[in-house]
């Protein structure tokens, strides 16, 4: 009995631990910002013939502030060239892409484009 009482405090030490780690990697995982790009397809390297995502494009992004950043992602198909794209970046990378139009860019962004 007097053995048990001893690892008490380990335990709990333990299981705070596993606790922490999980609260922090739900919160890493479900971090999203927001960053613009403009399709240049010079950056685009055919990555598969066979995958559904058979491109990956290597491309200057700006976040809403117009700090850049070079981001990496993946399509199925080659895209318009000079058409902007929002994308959604996650603690893993580009989550999720959608087109927008230059007038739906902010300010900070536009700056780095000329139309």
């Amino acid at each position: 009995m007097e053995n048990i009482k001893e690892k008490i405090p380990t335990i709990i030490a333990v299981i705070m631990l596993v606790a922490i780690c999980v609260v922090g990697l739900y919160f890493l995982e479900n971090y999203e910002s927001i960053y613009y790009t403009k399709i240049d397809n010079s950056k685009i390297e055919r990555i598969s013939s066979t995958d559904t995502m058979k491109y990956e494009y290597t491309l200057e992004c700006y976040n809403e502030n117009g700090k850049k950043r070079e981001l990496k992602f993946k399509t199925s198909r080659e895209l318009r060239e000079n058409s902007y794209l929002k994308l959604e970046i996650r603690t893993m990378g580009v989550h999720s892409w959608e087109e927008v139009q230059y007038n739906e860019l902010p300010d900070k962004v536009q700056t780095n484009y000329v139309q």
